[in-house]
């Protein structure tokens, strides 16, 4: 009989990464032999249970490599990384997109936090690298998180700017992507990661409304589904 209720692969390798990033944290806090071995085991299930959401994983080598980043007390705390995107648009209210070299997958210009800048300023700095456009930030409209929505297959938050033109000339990053430009809102390329969560908010920031940076809410309880 076929379950009523089958466990989606995302869940599988979310609650993956957040096991794996409890028992990597306890490692680089605990000084007790008996806990170390403690949060190895559940880093082992950890393991096996992404390895099952992710069919090319294999759990001994996620063990190891896990294993492997353990760090020494605040070090070694395991958060999320940071992606930082923009949102940008034209004089005719198109949104600027790129495809991805890797995935082929359409995306905003996006790429991660890279330490000795502000995120205002990585935005400003990937736009102009993967795209040749010049922009200044305008305000934040989103601070997503990239797992949940399944934009990507590790733990990571994206803050998304809406940023202005002030310039510049088309040209793609040769190594990162395929293609670039500007789009009208009813002839977006395909296929267009996570469309359904960002687009309409890109659009509203390009008209020119101004609004609170948008978040996803809170599940109940936050380890279980959707909301």
């Amino acid at each position: 009989m076929a379950d009523p209720n089958p466990i989606a692969a995302s869940d599988l390798l979310r609650w993956a990464e957040t096991l794996a990033g409890v028992a990597r944290t306890g490692l680089g806090f605990t000084k007790s032999l008996y806990e170390q071995e403690r949060f190895e085991e559940v880093l082992k299930v950890a393991a096996d249970i992404r390895a099952a959401a992710i069919e090319e994983a294999e759990a001994d080598v996620l063990f190891d490599e896990w294993l492997s980043t353990v760090g020494d007390g605040v070090g070694g705390y395991v958060t999320p990384k940071v992606a930082v995107a923009a949102v940008v648009g034209n004089e005719a209210g198109e949104l600027l997109l790129t495809q991805r070299s890797d995935s082929g997958i359409w995306l905003y210009p996006v790429g991660w936090a890279d330490v000795g800048y502000s995120p205002s300023e990585v935005a400003v700095k990937e736009v102009y690298e993967e795209t040749g456009i010049e922009v200044e930030p305008v305000s934040l409209i989103a601070v997503l998180d990239g797992l949940r929505l399944g934009f990507a297959r590790m733990p990571l938050y994206s803050l998304v700017f809406h940023c202005r033109m002030l310039g510049g000339e088309l040209k793609g990053h040769p190594l990162e992507t395929r293609q670039v430009g500007f789009y009208p809102r009813d002839r977006l390329p395909q296929p267009l990661a996570g469309q359904h969560r960002w687009a309409d908010l890109a659009f509203r920031a390009i008209d020119g409304e101004v609004f609170p940076a948008d978040f996803d809410i809170p599940r109940t309880p936050p380890w279980r589904g959707n909301p």
